[in-house]
């Protein structure tokens, strides 16, 4: 007669970062200080840089003259990579900064929910002032976000060359210098680390101009200046 083992307890210890560069860009949106997103208005946007370059990074996409260009790779399991990917194969070529400029509210959803599934923040529906529905963010798991950001940072250091670092740790420099993401790179150290910054775009690709020029243009709109 067989005998039933008992189960192992489930191991327990500290959750890893997430792998993609959207969920990791969202939590270090994430300021502490006052338990909500930062840059909410333009994190939309940087999200889907963030699914760009992680695509670029997994071989799913190359730059053609300015344009996103679908490689033969197999696509990305994580579900958020995969509908940009998506979206991409079932459209014309188009410039990099179209693709940044489409459902930004729906990628901020995406990776929320991702996020939640692997139980590194809480979501919970509430009502600001009583009246406008709204989602209360609290981490599950700080020192993850701590964790992202001292990697992010480090990047930084003179004593480290740019051509050794690591493509997703600077691209996540990048994109939070790019969007003025201050609870990751506050204004004094992006100034201060300017020319380094430059260095690492550069190693990114072209993403992160276009990122840079698609924020430029939404703030010139909601300034009545185009």
């Amino acid at each position: 007669m067989s005998r039933t083992l008992p189960k192992r307890p489930a191991r327990v210890g500290p959750a890893a970062p997430p792998e993609t560069l959207p969920a990791r860009i969202f939590l270090l949106a994430y300021d502490p200080a006052k338990g909500r997103l930062a840059n909410r208005s333009t994190l939309g946007k940087t999200l889907r840089a963030a699914a760009l370059i992680d695509l670029q990074l997994r071989g799913n996409l190359a730059d053609d003259n300015g344009r996103a260009h679908l490689t033969k790779a197999a696509p990305p399991r994580d579900e958020v990579l995969a509908g940009l990917l998506t979206e991409i194969r079932t459209s014309n070529p188009r410039k990099w900064r179209t693709w940044i400029d489409r459902r930004q509210s729906a990628i901020v959803r995406d990776t929320r929910a991702e996020l939640e599934r692997a139980q590194l923040i809480k979501v919970e529906s509430h009502r600001f002032l009583g009246l406008i529905p709204t989602q209360r963010i609290t981490l599950r798991q700080p020192l993850v976000r701590r964790q992202l950001l001292q990697r992010t940072t480090d990047v930084l250091r003179p004593a480290r060359l740019v051509t050794r670092i690591d493509l997703r740790d600077a691209a996540l420099a990048v994109l939070a210098s790019t969007s003025d993401l201050r609870t990751v790179i506050p204004k004094e150290l992006r100034n201060r680390h300017k020319d380094r910054l430059a260095q690492l775009a550069i190693r990114i690709g072209p993403v992160a101009p276009a990122l840079k020029k698609s924020i430029q243009a939404s703030h010139a709109a909601a300034s009545g200046g185009g």
